[in-house]
């Protein structure tokens, strides 16, 4: 008999989505699918390394702004206005880290990078939405920082435009992916700085048994369904059949890394996890499961931090999701296509 026709992934993939998202996101999930399936908008991460200053201008000239210094700005004016507010917002934003976006419902693509005198690129394109865990981090001079799954390197390569980091240690267990970061690291920053940062390739959920108690930051940016990625790509696409078991443990995964990356923080330090994904199974669940183990089983109190201001401070660029139950998602939407992107904010109390 004739072998049905394989399904593609992607199709899996979508109509995944469809029953899944459709509950959880009712009127707003055609508006996200129709995103999804549109070309993803990026950002440009300047890099602060870089020997070029005309850049800002050029990309200025291009009707190109700075969404971090703009958010920044806004922190600000609120601070002002609301002195008694507490905290206050301004703490939160790294003035350091600058990013470009256009706005909202121009399409515009940036040029690709250049290097400049030095050998090093002027920006780095990601999606502008990955920054926001990076941010929600929010480094201090000198901070011990821990980039639990580094890889392929966008995130890392944020942390370290800070110039805050005293140490940074970036980790993935896959070495392909790793090689990757290298190749990012030594295309954005010099080896002086370079040196201030240990890649390795261990498996993140057995950090605490190398360095627990030892970070003041971690971020922990796991394996996800990709959301995007699973409708757009048929490589290495996490919903091919060979690939179900992977899928159906990824929340588990999660929340081993998530736990790995709590025990890895000194008590009063922070965690920020993210997805890519818009999955509550892999977004809150994961956040209420850590914080209950974490009690239960290692007696250690996790406080899950208030983020609702990045969506004050940052609306006019990201569309975010008004109904989650902790942390903050970024929806695709298609005059603003970043995401999908969930973050949240943990203290080691």
């Amino acid at each position: 008999a004739a072998t049905a026709p394989r399904i593609p992934c992607t199709r899996l993939a979508l109509h995944h989505f469809d029953m899944s998202y459709s509950l959880q996101l009712k009127d707003l999930w055609p508006s996200v699918r129709a995103s999804l399936l549109c070309e993803q908008k990026y950002g440009a991460l300047l890099n602060n390394f870089s020997a070029d200053d005309y850049v800002s201008q050029e990309l200025e000239l291009m009707n190109a702004t700075d969404f971090v210094s703009k958010g920044s700005k806004k922190a600000q004016q609120e601070a002002m206005t609301q002195a008694e507010m507490s905290p206050p917002l301004r703490a939160s934003i790294s003035s350091n880290i600058k990013c470009y976006t256009y706005p909202r419902g121009d399409i515009t693509r940036f040029r690709p990078a250049r290097q400049d005198s030095l050998g090093l690129l002027d920006y780095y394109l990601m999606d502008a939405a990955s920054l926001l865990p990076v941010l929600a981090l929010n480094v201090q001079r000198g901070d011990l920082v821990l980039d639990l799954c580094a890889a392929p390197g966008g995130k890392t390569l944020a942390l370290l435009q800070t110039g805050l980091c005293g140490h940074l240690a970036a980790n993935d267990i896959s070495i392909s992916r790793t090689k990757r970061l290298y190749s990012i690291l030594n295309s954005y920053i010099p080896k002086d700085i370079r040196e201030t940062v240990s890649v390795t390739s261990y498996d993140g959920r057995d950090w605490e048994q190398l360095e627990g108690d030892t970070f003041h930051k971690v971020l922990v940016d796991v394996p996800c369904t990709t959301d995007r990625h699973s409708v757009m790509e048929e490589e290495n696409n996490i919903f091919h059949k060979r690939r179900t078991k992977e899928r159906q443990m990824l929340p588990m995964l999660q929340l081993q890394l998530l736990m790995a990356g709590i025990l890895a923080t000194k008590p009063g330090g922070e965690v920020v996890y993210s997805t890519c994904s818009l999955s509550s199974l892999q977004n809150e669940c994961v956040i209420e499961r850590a914080v209950d183990i974490a009690e239960t089983q290692f007696n250690i109190s996790v406080h899950v931090e208030d983020l609702s201001h990045f969506r004050m401070l940052f609306q006019d660029t990201f569309s975010f999701f008004t109904d989650c139950r902790l942390g903050e998602l970024v929806l695709p939407h298609l005059t603003a296509n970043f995401g999908p992107m969930y973050f949240c904010k943990l203290r080691r109390v």
